[in-house]
């Protein structure tokens, strides 16, 4: 069982669905990374997503292309970002989860990157730009490596794809709620509650379901834990508050910890 797997078993026999917060790696520092992981993790995250940015995103809103210059301008590298998650891995066993575009792994070479990975302790990837039907070979390298491989949904997937999908995906199905790019949402649409249950319901017995974009409050965690999902991603509302705080990092780092203890408490089915 690996270490994704274990955290959403746990948090099913205690009936709670896993707060999983995404972060840029090297926004504001790759200095400060850790110390904003740390606020996040010791205020609830079940699993964290760390992103590695990349110059040229293409479903990121404008929070989180802001953190990606602010990252990139201070020369982040993929295998920098590594090394900052192998420093959160050390003082954690929360299961961290990179985000990268596909381009840095294969500059780097499926390989060499995926051991790079394991060593600093990653436990998931998600390649937003890697289509499932050109996947067996990062599939397979990922399955010897011990990492899960987790593959992306959205509402205009057909049932027929999803079916192949979810045979190929592991950890989570990162479900996309809403049309469009990431952002923070003051409320969410009936549709993207109504896809939960969809998914959830299509899902049973297969692998758990996280749901992202668009969720910053409280209330819309609740709502989609009672549609079914076995977890919730929220990126933007954090990123945001790194980005009004990028000179003041014991001030981010608060508020961090705050927003994920508040969202945490939705989690109880």
């Amino acid at each position: 069982m690996t270490a994704i797997s274990k955290t959403f078993k746990e948090l099913n026999n205690r009936n709670e669905a896993a707060l999983i917060p995404y972060i840029i790696i090297g926004d504001p520092s790759l200095k400060h990374t850790p110390r904003l992981a740390s606020a996040l993790i010791e205020g609830g995250a079940d699993i964290l997503e760390l992103g590695i940015p990349f110059s040229d995103p293409i479903a990121d809103g404008p929070t989180i292309q802001e953190a990606v210059k602010r990252s990139l301008t201070n020369g982040t590298k993929p295998m920098d970002a590594l090394k900052v998650a192998r420093i959160i891995r050390e003082k954690y066993e929360t299961p961290l989860v990179l985000m990268t575009y596909y381009n840095p792994i294969f500059r780097a070479g499926l390989n060499r990157f995926l051991a790079s990975a394991r060593r600093a302790g990653i436990s998931g990837i998600i390649v937003p730009d890697l289509p499932v039907e050109e996947s067996s070979e990062y599939k397979k390298e990922c399955a010897a490596a011990s990492v899960d491989t987790i593959f992306l949904a959205s509402p205009a997937t057909e049932p027929q794809r999803l079916k192949q999908i979810v045979s190929q995906t592991s950890g989570y199905l990162y479900l996309i709620s809403l049309y469009g790019v990431t952002g923070a949402r003051r409320s969410l649409p009936n549709s993207a509650v109504e896809l939960v249950k969809k998914y959830a319901a299509a899902l049973k017995g297969t692998v758990p379901l996280a749901v992202g974009f668009g969720i910053s409050q409280r209330q819309q965690v609740r709502e989609l834990v009672r549609a079914g999902t076995d977890g919730v991603i929220v990126g933007s509302a954090f990123v945001d508050i790194i980005g009004r705080n990028s000179r003041n990092v014991a001030r981010a780092s608060t508020k961090l910890k705050l927003l994920a203890r508040n969202l945490k408490t939705a989690t109880r089915r």
